[in-house]
């Protein structure tokens, strides 16, 4: 618990500072405070405030007219909930039974949120009011103020999201390519690691990369730019592709010939060839790297950084490199697979090269699309949406646990409330519902920034509140609060609640000032709330992501049997290339994997083992998927005799297929007992044998002169036997891992079911 207490206050992995937002939301909330104040009118000026106070709550992201929407449904949900709670004031027990209904449905569905539960509660614990309606107009006055505060940069920012999500992905892209340089000459990394830095951005450069971490923080880079795309509706045309499109494209072959690149150079550096390559290899892929940095900065810019020219001195090098190694195998002096490899990795970097090209073209001429008209939703039926909450309840998702555990807390505190006639009983349901989270250690923190900002807050507030001597006065307060609140919010959340507390204190008693005996029932309800919610997480329902692992790791290992059969169907000729949208499925399975082992975590007692493994198996899944694309693109080229890999990879696909089938009915095998992974040594001996008989058919081609500047048949075999060999050999390893692992968590999962079975018999 202690440790818990330390990291709530951590910033480490916060979010940065957003101070255009604080100030939107601060002038939204102060104008009409201060005006309301001069002119006579304060509680017609609180009511627009509190307005535009819930809707600037609903933090919109992404482009401006994916903000527009939301702010849009926040303002009518303000509107009507302000409406509907003037109706439900002073009918105490019929709030509680219409307000908890809403919290919870805020909880389903996220383009709600707390918006409508909020300004139906506050609305209904004001003193009741003859005009429902106006009070309902204040608010929705209130809320369109901070949208259009919020969305005035529109027109002259419309891409600026965009390209921000973009110049992102060029940058991953990029340092996943230095990632591959560094893995080049393999370095001790033992002395960097020694040094003990605090600073994340010295991090950034003082440790060697992570392959596979930059390559997954790319992919997920890539996927960014994506989804942020599709939010620009009116972009989306019927027939060519846009610009940031063919961008987004482009982007992502040079993600995947990178992931092939990685692969030959680690077959290269199992079988070098006596001259030196290393030097050139890293010099070129250091240079791509930098003109891909150089394309993300005109993009971020919007063309005002250079663009960098399109030849690469680099490149040319490490071609005539490439070349001096082919002569001097042609010579006899060089192992003929050495020179595969290193022709592969050549190729490699030019293909990646004229990706870059292509991609400089594409920014060069701008990133600009028409605005069309919006888009109508694809459909208006409402049972699909209704199909999934039948099948959320049916099989108790995590989701529905939350649903129900929000509901069941924001009765009961609402009951309490009621009952003992608190008159800001309603502190104690903000802080229940605000608070309360999918797991144990997410709702923890969350309590312990909460407690100690609202205390910290509620005591500050009754002090200003008590010495602030007009309303002008308070209206500047406010504004102050609500510019650090809303600006540090993404922040950390402990300084939202520092400066929120008192933010929210002045608006609701802006009219009615309050002083130290409101700020003492403040803190003792939000103490109140905090225990109600740790008491929920406690005590009401699992979060119920142990029970649906199984069913996780099924999909995982299904989606990467159709991605290895699938690649087999490349390697057999019958698919020209891996589809993306396999790729994607496989990689959102991993994905989902290692959400489960995060939430896990955050568990009151975590199962590190069980955790560990799942690590293992979603690693082991990532670099899977990347020797396929790996395998793929290396047999793209030309139809040749690839030998018993096709074999290989039906087989990987039906041990993949059969594990899963073990995974989803765990009953049908006993705990230890052996997977269904084969060795597949005859296999990889027989493709061996095959790259040798590749390797004497080039020799004897070259000694009855075919060694000239025409690719044959026979070295087409070689440069892709060649290099695919190595990675074949990782796939197999890799896939056992995923295999055994998977295994190993359901195994664990059962011996955990077990104990609890002991533990609970009578």
């Amino acid at each position: 618990m202690i440790k818990r207490v330390r990291e709530a206050y951590a910033l480490a992995g916060g979010g940065s500072a957003a101070p255009f937002y604080g100030l939107a939301a601060a002038l939204a909330m102060a104008v009409p405070l201060f005006a309301g104040a001069l002119t006579g009118h304060g509680p017609q000026g609180s009511m627009i405030a509190l307005g535009a106070y819930l809707v600037a709550l609903r933090t919109p992201e992404g482009p401006y007219g994916a903000r527009a929407r939301d702010l849009a449904v926040g303002v009518l949900v303000v509107a009507l909930g302000s409406t509907a709670g003037g109706l439900l004031s002073g009918h105490t027990w019929l709030a509680v039974a219409a307000v908890p209904p809403l919290i919870a449905l805020g909880v389903a569905v996220p383009r709600i949120g707390s918006t409508a539960g909020l300004a139906v509660l506050l609305s209904a614990v004001r003193p009741p009011s003859a005009d429902v309606i106006g009070i309902g107009l204040l608010e929705l006055i209130g809320g369109l103020l901070t949208a259009g505060l919020l969305l005035a940069p529109w027109p002259a920012r419309r891409l600026r999201p965009l390209r921000a999500a973009l110049s992102e992905a060029a940058d991953a892209v990029a340092e996943a390519l230095d990632a591959v340089a560094q893995d080049v000459v393999a370095a001790d990394a033992a002395p960097l690691d020694a040094v003990e830095l605090t600073n994340p951005d010295l991090l950034d450069v003082a440790r060697i990369p992570d392959w596979e971490a930059k390559r997954r923080a790319a992919s997920e880079a890539l996927t960014t730019a994506r989804a942020t795309y599709a939010l620009y509706r009116s972009g989306h045309g019927g027939g060519e592709p846009t610009r940031p499109e063919r961008l987004i494209d482009a982007l992502g072959r040079v993600l995947h010939e990178t992931v092939t690149l990685q692969a030959v150079i680690e077959a290269a550096k199992n079988y070098p060839p006596d001259r030196d390559w290393q030097l050139e290899t890293q010099t070129a892929i250091w240079a791509l790297a930098a003109r891909l940095r150089l394309l993300a900065g005109a993009v971020a810019t919007a063309g005002e950084a250079p663009l960098g020219g399109e030849e690469s001195a680099a490149v040319r090098r490490l071609g005539r490199a490439a070349e001096h190694i082919r002569r001097a195998g042609l010579a006899g002096d060089e192992d003929l697979i050495a020179v595969s490899l290193i022709g592969q990795v050549n190729r490699s970097i030019v293909r990646i090269a004229g990706e870059i090209a292509s991609t400089r073209r594409i920014v060069a001429g701008g990133l600009r699309f028409g605005v069309g008209p919006p888009r109508l939703p694809e459909t208006l039926d409402p049972m699909p949406v209704w199909a999934e909450a039948r099948r959320a309840v049916r099989t108790r998702s995590p989701m529905f646990r939350q649903v129900a555990r929000v509901f069941v807390t924001a009765v009961a505190s609402m009951s309490i409330a009621a009952a003992l006639h608190l008159s800001h009983g309603h502190w104690m349901t903000v802080t229940a519902m605000l608070s309360l989270r999918a797991t144990y250690g997410e709702t923890v923190e969350r309590l312990v920034q909460r407690v100690g900002g609202t205390a910290a807050g509620a005591v500050v507030a009754a002090l200003i509140l008590t010495l602030a001597a007009d309303q002008p006065t308070t209206a500047l307060i406010v504004f102050g609060f609500a510019l650090a609140g809303f600006a540090m919010r993404s922040v950390s959340f402990a300084y939202w609640a520092l400066f929120g507390t008192p933010l929210a204190m002045m608006l609701l008693d802006f009219s009615t000032p309050a002083g130290w005996a409101t700020a003492g029932e403040r803190i003792v309800l939000t103490f109140a709330g905090t225990l109600m919610s740790f008491l929920a997480v406690r005590l009401l329902w699992p979060a119920g992501h142990l029970e649906r692992l199984p069913v996780r790791l099924e999909r995982l290992l299904d989606t990467h049997a159709h991605l290895v059969r699938t690649t087999a169907d490349v390697l057999a000729g019958e698919r020209v290339r891996l589809p993306y949208d396999r790729i994607v499925g496989a990689e959102r399975a991993a994905e989902a994997v290692a959400d489960t082992g995060r939430r896990l975590g955050q568990e009151r007692v975590p199962d590190e083992g069980l955790i560990a493994i799942l690590e293992t198996a979603v690693d082991a899944a990532h670099r899977t998927r990347d020797h396929l694309i790996a395998v793929a693109r290396l047999s793209r080229e030309e139809a040749v005799d690839t030998g018993p890999m096709p074999e290989i990879l039906d087989r990987l696909a039906d041990q993949l297929e059969e594990t899963a089938d073990l995974v989803a009915e765990p009953a049908d095998r006993a705990p230890g007992e052996p997977s269904p992974v084969e060795e597949l040594s005859e296999e990889l001996a027989d493709l061996d044998s095959h790259l040798s008989t590749l390797t004497r058919r080039r020799r004897a081609e070259i000694a009855s002169g075919g060694g000239g500047e025409d690719m044959t048949p026979v070295q087409h075999a070689l440069l892709q036997v060649s290099g695919t060999r190595h990675t074949i050999g990782a796939l197999r390893r890799d896939t056992e891992t995923v295999i055994e692992s998977s295994l190993a968590a359901v195994d664990r999962l059962q011996e955990r079911d077990r104990r609890t079975s002991l533990r609970l018999r009578p």
